[in-house]
């Protein structure tokens, strides 16, 4: 309940996680049939850049106004254009060619990033326990039958949220990992999603800093018997365990044919962009295949 995006909001960590989730929406909306998103710890929605918090730390200069500062090569920017076009759609900007640095105001959470990709026939609940930030949300999207907001911890909407009578979907879980035992968490969450949505996506978003714990906790993952785990490494300097996030990972499951392969044309130069310091790097590797 401590922890405030709005301190990091559009940093690197948001560039990689949203950048992926926006492509997963894009290829779940290629087939015709309707889809549904749970977002389980969805933050405030819509954070302004000007904020005190935002201020204070300026995290977003060295993640998204990074990326806004020059343009890609036409296959990288093709993938970043799902994400980029709900920056641009926040700041009031229209295409994606007018969002620059200078344009910058405002940077969406992942609930915007969803209501982005959504459908007429798509919908989403999106679910925060911290009460104002929950208020804001329902606020946000007052109005868009397409999304249920539900002040409601994280964890219990896994089990009151899935399956999904579309029978298709993604479970977007983005823990803020200020708790111990946050990765059991995670594993037991993945597990019982999983359980009840077997076909489903699910992308979860955590920290790397101590290499031995994630190595652990990825053991754990394999020893579920969960078949088809995607796993990706980004970093924009070499982590360690008593410093600040400079490292960040997600895990997918059931992940869209083809992401895999777009990942690995996305990522360097992501990573070349967002360079801090030696250790900078981006890996994307199988867990558990097929």
């Amino acid at each position: 309940m401590n922890y405030r995006h709005a301190f990091h909001a559009g940093n690197f960590a948001d560039v990689v996680k949203h950048a992926v989730l926006a492509r997963i929406l894009v290829h779940l909306a290629a087939k015709d049939a309707p889809f549904r998103v749970l977002d389980t710890h969805a933050g405030l929605g819509l954070y302004d850049l000007s904020s005190d918090e935002a201020a204070r730390t300026g995290e977003w200069r060295d993640g998204v106004g990074r990326v806004l500062a020059a343009p890609f090569a036409p296959p990288v920017a093709a993938l970043l254009e799902p994400w980029l076009a709900a920056v641009a759609r926040v700041n009031g900007l229209t295409s994606i060619a007018h969002l620059t640095p200078e344009r910058l105001a405002f940077y969406p959470g992942s609930p915007l990033i969803i209501r982005a990709g959504l459908r007429h026939d798509d919908r989403a609940v999106v679910t925060e326990l911290h009460p104002a930030d929950a208020a804001a949300l329902a606020e946000l999207f007052s109005g868009d039958a397409r999304l249920k907001v539900v002040e409601l911890d994280g964890w219990l909407a896994l089990k009151s949220f899935v399956p999904f009578k579309e029978r298709r979907g993604l479970v977007v879980v983005d823990p803020p990992f200020e708790k111990p035992g946050e990765f059991d968490r995670v594993t037991r969450g993945l597990v019982d999603a999983h359980r009840r949505f077997a076909g489903g996506v699910q992308l979860i978003w955590h920290p790397i800093k101590d290499r031995a714990d994630l190595a652990r906790w990825r053991k754990d993952l394999v020893a579920t018997g969960i078949r088809r785990i995607l796993t990706v490494d980004f970093a924009v300097a070499q982590p360690k365990a008593d410093g600040p996030l400079v490292a960040n990972g997600l895990v997918l499951v059931n992940p869209p044919w083809r992401l895999a392969e777009e990942l690995a044309t996305l990522l360097p130069p992501l990573v070349e962009r967002l360079a801090l310091g030696p250790g900078a790097a981006a890996r994307v590797d199988w867990l558990v295949p097929e």
